[in-house]
C-alpha cells in the first residue's frame, strides 16, 4: 500500500521539523509526513550546546552573519535578508519559548534546556496534525511524472513534492548523485587538536586568549584557546578547523601550528616589553608571578621551556639574571612557539560536516534543486557549514522558512 502525502520531509531533525512547521502553518489544508530513519526523532538538537541547545547567535546584520560560514558565505547573503537571527527569536518566542543571550552572543532557551525546544517541535507538528513516522529508513527514492515515490524498509509513501533534510547521510547523497546531483565529498569540521607536548601536559583545563596559525598556509584565527588533555581546544581551534576543513583533511591531520599567547604582538616587540621587566623587577623571581593577561601556571610553563630555571631549590632565576639569549627564547615562547598537531578528535557531539549537495545546483530562493522540479533542501544536506555558535542551527532554520514560504 502506497501512503498518499502532499509533501514529504525526509529527515526528523531540527530542519525538517521547522520546515514542516512553517508550510502547515502557511497551509493547513496541505497534507504533510515526517520520514526518520531512527527511533527517535531531534536526537541532534536534544545534545547540542552541551544539552542546553544554541538556538541561534545575537548577529542580526545578514552582512555581518554570513561571515561565520566557511562554506555557504555568498549563497546565505539573500536567504539572510528573508529570515535572520532575529526572526529566529521573534519566532520561538511566538511559538512559547523565549531565548536568552550570553556574553559570547550564544543565544539558548531561557530553560538552559533543549528539551525546551524539542516539546515546541512535537507540540506544534501535533497541534498541525503533521504525520511524524519513525524506524523509516529510506531505500530508494524514484520519480514519475511529477510524483516523488519513497521506498523505506517497511512502507511506500508517495508525494508531490519531496524535502530532503538529512544532514550529512552518505546514502541520501549516493541516492541523490543517481539523481545527477554533484556532491562536494564530506570531510570533518569543528573538531580539536590532538597534541603530545611537555609544555601543557600539566594544564588541561587552562585558556587563554591566543592567535592560531597552520604552517605553510594562510589559516588563522583568535579567541579563547583551552587546553585540554589530549591537545588543544576552544574557539580559536574550532574556527581554524571549520575554516581549514579541506586543508588540514589534505594534511591528514599532521601539521604544525603557531601559537602566539600575545595575540598581536611580534616577537620583537615582546622581547622589549620583557626588558623593560627586568629592569623594573630585577629582584623578582620570573616565574612566580605572568606579567601578561593570562594565567599563572602557562606562564611559568613558558618560562620553564625557554631555558630558565624556576625549581626553588637552587633558588629562582630572578629578572636581574636573565641572559640576552633566555630573553630571546622567551619571547618566541610567548610569540610563535610551535605545537606539532598529530590527529583530531570531534568536538564533544557536535559532529558537522564540510561537504555536501553543490550550492550551483540550488535555487537559494526557493532551496529548490535547479535539475528536479519539486525536490527541496534544508539544513546541513547541502555543502554549507559554519563555525560553532548557534550557527549551523540558524542555516536550518533559514532554509527551512524560506523553503516552507515558497511552497
Amino acid at each position: 500500500m502506497n501512503q498518499d502525502f502532499d509533501i514529504i520531509i525526509v529527515g526528523g531533525g531540527a530542519a525538517g521539523f521547522f520546515t514542516a512547521i512553517n508550510i502547515v502553518e502557511k497551509n493547513p489544508k496541505l497534507k504533510v509526513a515526517i520520514l526518520e530513519r531512527g527511533a527517535e526523532v531531534l536526537q541532534k538538537v536534544r545534545i547540542s550546546g552541551g544539552g542546553r541547545c544554541n538556538v541561534t547567535h545575537a548577529c542580526f546584520e545578514p552582512n555581518e552573519l554570513v561571515k561565520f560560514y566557511p562554506r555557504g558565505e555568498k549563497e546565505l547573503r539573500g536567504p539572510f535578508h528573508q529570515f535572520c537571527s532575529g526572526d529566529t527569536i521573534e519566532w520561538f518566542e511566538k511559538h512559547g519559548v523565549e531565548l536568552k543571550m550570553e556574553d559570547d552572543g550564544r543565544m539558548f532557551p531561557v530553560s538552559n534546556s533543549s528539551q525546551s525546544i524539542i516539546d515546541c517541535f512535537l507540540t506544534a507538528t501535533q497541534k498541525l496534525g503533521i504525520k511524524v513516522l519513525t524506524g523509516q529508513s529510506v531505500q530508494s527514492i524514484f520519480k514519475k511524472e511529477n510524483i516523488w515515490k519513497i521506498e523505506t524498509q517497511s512502507e511506500n509513501y508517495i508525494a508531490e513534492k519531496l524535502i530532503l533534510a538529512t544532514g550529512s547521510n552518505p546514502k541520501i547523497w549516493e541516492m541523490l548523485q543517481t539523481y545527477g546531483h554533484a556532491i562536494v565529498s564530506p570531510v570533518p569540521s569543528l573538531f580539536t587538536f590532538n597534541i603530545k607536548d611537555s609544555r601543557i601536559k600539566e594544564l588541561p583545563g587552562v585558556a587563554a586568549l591566543a592567535t592560531v596559525k597552520v604552517k605553510d598556509s594562510k589559516l588563522e584565527s583568535t579567541g579563547p584557546l583551552l587546553i585540554t588533555h589530549w591537545g588543544m581546544s576552544g574557539p580559536a581551534v574550532l574556527k581554524l578547523s571549520a575554516w581549514g576543513a579541506r586543508i588540514l583533511h589534505d594534511k591528514n591531520y599532521q601539521f604544525n601550528i603557531f601559537v602566539n599567547w600575545l595575540n598581536d604582538v611580534d616577537a620583537t616587540d615582546a622581547e622589549k616589553k620583557l626588558k623593560e621587566l627586568k629592569q623594573e623587577h630585577a629582584k623578582k623571581a620570573v616565574s612566580k608571578k605572568s606579567p601578561f593577561d593570562f594565567p599563572n601556571r602557562l606562564w611559568e610553563s613558558l618560562v620553564l621551556s625557554s631555558g630558565i630555571d624556576t625549581s626553588t631549590t637552587l633558588g629562582t632565576t630572578k629578572w636581574a639574571d636573565l641572559s640576552k639569549t633566555q630573553l630571546q627564547n622567551l619571547a618566541n615562547q610567548l610569540t610563535n612557539g610551535t605545537f606539532q598537531v598529530n590527529g583530531k578528535s570531534t568536538f564533544k557531539e557536535e559532529f558537522v560536516t564540510a561537504g555536501g549537495i553543490d550550492l550551483k545546483e540550488i535555487n537559494f530562493k526557493t532551496m529548490e534543486s535547479k535539475l528536479h522540479k519539486n525536490l527541496y533542501f534544508a539544513g546541513e544536506i547541502v555543502n554549507i557549514d559554519a563555525i560553532t555558535g548557534g550557527f549551523n542551527f540558524q542555516n536550518a532554520w533559514t532554509s527551512g522558512f524560506i523553503l516552507a514560504n515558497a511552497i
